[in-house]
């Protein structure tokens, strides 16, 4: 295979010992090292006098290779469009998105720089993949640079509805951008759907078969390609969390108590206030629960600088409080709320000890949480995954209990199913999920989409 060179909003070295916890950063690392190529991104800084050259750092065959941004691209590009228009949008909350002409120009602007000083780092047979909504315009951007070489893009959020997007003001243009790539990878079936029926209704394009597509001048190649875990990695972890006892103490807890888990970014998008209302709607509808339930909440910060972020931290701790203060007795708390980080084997723990994994999002492109519960579980007596419908996860872990995360009745019935499923079935539905699981691997999806990548049919 060519060299590879794989471009993202951030950049993470292999020495970043934070990134080895990360399947993603491991996945496409080892690709990289596997062929020689190039990481190229954001570094993280924000810099009055950003260099004019990439940082470049060389480890082994891999040259990863940053730029600082100023505080005013940050602003516009990032905290602006990325994280204030496209985020919200791509997640279905069109209340949340704020449409700006100026971030929208910093968001421009970035994409234009990333490919000027990507371009002097390439050589004639790279294989170019870019990552997710922070860079759909940079294909474009590299083609108008004269760059003909194969070029693929993977999407890691939702594609949203034809209705959905259309709100965007610069939908068309972005969308045109977009398809200068030569393979276009989505989560489901339901975005692929999406983008299609845009493509058709919007765009005036053709559907081809064979997964190929023509619009805009172009024909170009869309698939699914489902991002997975490094499911045997997340099982030896699992095995060695049971030799050491290294879990969740549930044993020292006073009496008999079964746990509840969710694991989530702090984000509007993950469900956790109206997955807070369910918890409270399982104690109020299921009395004999009370004192014999804990729910941990594991909600990390994210994107702090981001009002509506602001607001939902501010909802929950408000939340958690009153359901605290309602049921709560001497020797119980119903919610463990905790906005802080884990390491990925203390997570293992957790999930292996908690009789239930509630993963209810209201909008998600796939939920790696969802997998790494079912992978964390002891085989002889796993726990139940509580799944929304509305995570990508749900296509493929169709044995977990499927619900809709806005019917907090359902949810709560769920639940109280999941704590009194028999073992035999409860057997039975992991086992389902684990043969996924074994079968579309982190790796899997990497080399799918690079084979795809490598042999399509490009325009110039």
């Amino acid at each position: 295979m060519s060299r590879l060179v794989v471009v993202s909003n951030r950049v993470t070295a292999v020495t970043d010992k934070k990134a080895k916890a990360g399947g993603l950063a491991v996945a496409l690392q080892d690709a990289l090292q596997e062929h020689g190529g190039v990481w190229f991104g954001w570094s993280g800084k924000v810099s009055p006098n950003p260099s004019s050259t990439p940082e470049k750092k060389q480890v082994g065959t891999v040259t990863y290779a940053t730029i600082d941004l100023s505080r005013k691209l940050y602003n516009e590009y990032y905290s602006g469009f990325a994280n204030r228009t496209l985020w919200p949008l791509f997640h279905y909350r069109l209340d949340l998105t704020a449409f700006s002409k100026q971030n929208y120009s910093g968001y421009q602007q970035v994409n234009t720089l990333f490919a000027s000083k990507l371009l002097p780092l390439l050589e004639d047979d790279d294989l170019i993949w870019v990552h997710d909504y922070h860079l759909m315009p940079l294909g474009d951007e590299l083609r108008k640079a004269g760059v003909t070489r194969p070029i693929g893009f993977f999407l890691h959020t939702p594609f949203p509805a034809m209705e959905i997007l259309t709100a965007l003001p610069s939908h068309k243009t972005l969308v045109k951008a977009l398809c200068a790539y030569d393979v276009i990878g989505f989560q489901t079936e339901n975005d692929l759907r999406a983008f299609l029926d845009y493509i058709v209704h919007e765009a005036g394009g053709g559907i081809m078969g064979n997964h190929l597509v023509h619009v805009f001048g172009r024909t170009i190649r869309v698939e699914i390609f489902p991002i997975g875990i490094d499911t045997e990695d997340i099982v030896k972890t699992a095995r060695q969390t049971m030799r050491s006892g290294r879990k969740l103490r549930s044993k020292d807890m006073p009496g008999e108590r079964e746990w509840i888990i969710g694991v989530d970014r702090l984000d509007y998008s993950k469900g956790l206030v109206d997955r807070f209302h369910s918890f409270q709607r399982l104690l109020e509808t299921y009395a004999a629960y009370r004192g014999r339930v804990t729910f941990m909440q594991i909600a990390p910060p994210s994107r702090s600088e981001v009002p509506e972020y602001k607001e939902i931290r501010h909802e929950l701790e408000a939340q958690a409080g009153h359901i605290n203060g309602r049921f709560a007795e001497y020797d119980w708390v119903p919610i463990n709320y905790l906005n802080k980080s884990f390491t990925r084997k203390e997570l293992v723990g957790f999930y292996q000890a908690s009789r239930i994994g509630l993963v209810t999002p209201l909008r998600d492109g796939m939920n790696l949480v969802a997998k790494e519960y079912v992978a964390s579980q002891n085989p002889q007596d796993p726990g139940v995954l509580v799944l929304s419908r509305f995570a990508g996860a749900a296509r493929e872990l169709d044995t977990a209990l499927i619900v809709n995360p806005f019917d907090y009745d359902a949810v709560a019935e769920a639940i109280a199913k999941g704590l009194d499923m028999p073992l035999e079935e409860r057997r039975e539905r992991w086992a389902a999920m684990m043969e996924v699981l074994r079968h579309n691997t982190l790796g899997v999806w990497r080399d799918n989409f690079l084979d795809v990548l490598s042999n399509c049919p490009y325009d110039s």
